[in-house]
């Protein structure tokens, strides 16, 4: 959430940590287009070293010491890929009598070079985040510029400068940079290793330099940097109207339209929507194309008794057979794309024509139509006003609401409310590659 950070103030504190240091980190964005403060250790306003998102999506790291000078480094480069993982590796050496090896950022295994603005610091400089006082992760210490997005694989090193390939490797087959789970690394006195499994703050170092949650929710996340789960796509809004995304992009409060990040041109895909008011819209769309009412989509529309919509007509009405999609009712789809089907159920029963949702399993659906090869993801929308949405596209979760009982699913990918479908999966980079 925009408002979680986790907070921890190291026992000892000072040399050689705050000149030689290596942050390293997984971090996945939510938010686009905000300023938006990473990490902080902050004693004032003169003194403080924050990592920073700006609101032109750069990425910053900024030490402010009014004595010794500010030392800080902005990127040409812009992060604006809300579907992707970075990996990023901040290496801190100020002892180096070498000015250009002091300071070293690496993207994803590679050094970055390209920076719009450039202050190097002297031999010997200190920064404020190794000192004894308290390192915050989501925010820079003065509880405001939260960051917005997740974050996984997180270490502090006190007293050695490693680089990115101490912490990650390139895959020999798929050539993709990717995580080294248990990398070679002496940590330090104060180093930690925290957010390895899901959601624990407890350091896996060894040091027992334990985070604790300063401030909002921390919620856990099958989405990770090994395996990618689709979620809507901020950046793929209809023209009109205003949208609004939250828990990782998970929830939309809207009156316009999102598709997922993910498409598929084959295979079945699952996932579970909330409706947190029942003028939702929610279904499945060409992912080809420009993202309006009028594409080639198929819509179950949550209001009053339902009715589903292909390609902004009605072709069934009355779905519910005279039983209200309630809000907070939970949506079923099963998006199969070898046979073209969609399948719609509700709260655990799956759609039978005539006769309402009274299934146990799949049973009656609508056909797909499409150009053979072409790609369909997920879509949110919205009725006659605003609504909210919450999906489960495998995460485990209704926006901060864990599933109250995990279906059974035989692929083993996700975990939804209610059982998944045999044959189908979670849309995501590993259910890709089944």
């Amino acid at each position: 959430m925009a408002s979680t950070y986790l907070t921890h103030t190291p026992s000892n504190g000072g040399t050689p940590g705050t000149q030689k240091f290596t942050l390293s980190f997984w971090i996945k964005r939510s938010k686009l287009s905000s300023t938006q403060r990473f990490l902080g250790a902050y004693t004032s306003s003169n003194l403080n070293t924050n990592v920073t998102f700006n609101s032109n999506d750069t990425f910053q790291f900024y030490n402010r010491n009014t004595n010794a000078g500010d030392k800080y480094f902005v990127t040409n480069r812009k992060f604006r890929d809300t579907n992707a993982w970075y990996h990023f590796v901040i290496a801190i050496d100020t002892t180096l009598s070498t000015e250009a090896n002091r300071v070293k950022f690496y993207l994803n295994g590679v050094e970055e070079t390209s920076f719009s603005e450039v202050y190097e610091p002297p031999q010997n400089y200190e920064y404020r985040w190794g000192e004894a006082l308290a390192m915050n992760i989501g925010q820079p210490g003065t509880n405001a510029d939260y960051f917005d997005g997740s974050i996984s694989h997180f270490h502090y090193i006190d007293g050695t400068q490693y680089s990115a390939s101490d912490f990650g490797e390139t895959d020999s087959t798929t050539g993709e940079w990717k995580i080294k789970t248990s990398p070679s690394v002496t940590y330090g006195n104060d180093g930690y290793f925290i957010l390895k499994d899901g959601n624990s703050v407890t350091d896996q170092s060894g040091n027992g330099n334990n985070f604790t949650v300063g401030g909002g929710t921390l919620t856990k996340t099958e989405d990770s940097p090994s395996n990618v789960f689709t979620t809507l796509n901020p950046l793929d809004n209809a023209t009109s109207g205003t949208s609004t995304f939250s828990n990782g992009n998970t929830t939309m409060l809207t009156d316009k339209q999102s598709r997922t990040t993910l498409g598929a041109s084959s295979g079945k895909w699952y996932c579970e929507a909330k409706y947190v008011n029942n003028t939702s819209f929610s279904g499945i769309a060409q992912m080809d194309g420009s993202n309006t009412f009028n594409t080639n989509s198929i819509i179950l529309f949550g209001a009053n008794n339902g009715e589903i919509f292909v390609s902004n007509s009605t072709t069934d009405t009355n779905v519910g057979a005279g039983t209200a999609i309630d809000n907070n009712s939970i949506i079923m789809f099963a998006m199969d794309l070898d046979n073209n089907r969609l399948y719609i159920g509700k709260n655990g029963s799956w759609w039978t024509s005539g006769a309402g949702f009274n299934s146990a399993s799949l049973n009656s659906y609508k056909t797909i139509t499409r150009v053979t090869g072409d790609s369909f993801g997920f879509k949110c929308s919205s009725g006659s006003g605003t609504s909210t949405t919450s999906w489960n596209f495998g995460n485990g979760y209704f926006g901060t609401q864990q599933v109250s009982s995990a279906g059974t699913n035989a692929s083993g990918n996700g975990i939804f409310e209610h059982d998944c479908p045999n044959g189908y999966t979670a849309l995501s980079t590993k259910g890709l590659n089944l």
